[in-house]
């Protein structure tokens, strides 16, 4: 027994399933638009956290100056603690610390190396400066 719609079904093409190559390309070519928006973006999020925690780092490094002063009564003789270790930024006490002053900075090194804030520098009053652009602190 043959029924008139079984035969119908099969002379109609089935639905087509994909995508085309036209589509393909538009949805390609959108990503790689906010992809050229998105990863400037991201890269600069990225060093703006390294700048965060060099600021940081230096803070902590003006309190161990801080306490060598307190146990010593000068920054003479103080060295700079190696616990602190940061591959985005070279920290040094320059000029070298005196009785009464002292200046650290923290330069950028490596991919950090083209910051827009440069060096940071940060003394013994809590004076903060950069070599850089300015509002970086």
């Amino acid at each position: 027994m043959v029924f008139e719609g079984s035969n119908a079904s099969k002379s109609q093409p089935s639905a087509l399933k994909g995508f085309t190559l036209l589509e393909l390309m538009i949805v390609i070519t959108i990503i790689a638009i906010l992809a050229t928006i998105a990863f400037p973006s991201y890269q600069e999020s990225v060093k703006k956290s390294r700048r965060g925690a060099a600021k940081a780092d230096l803070v902590e490094l003006a309190n161990f100056m801080e306490r060598y002063f307190t146990e010593n009564n000068t920054y003479i003789g103080a060295t700079l603690p190696t616990s602190i270790n940061n591959d985005h930024y070279t920290y040094t006490a320059t000029p070298e610390p005196t009785v009464s002053t002292f200046t650290l900075s923290a330069g950028p090194s490596g991919s950090q190396a083209t910051d827009k804030c440069g060096t940071m520098t940060l003394n013994q009053v809590g004076l903060k400066t950069t070599t850089g652009s300015a509002g970086c602190w």
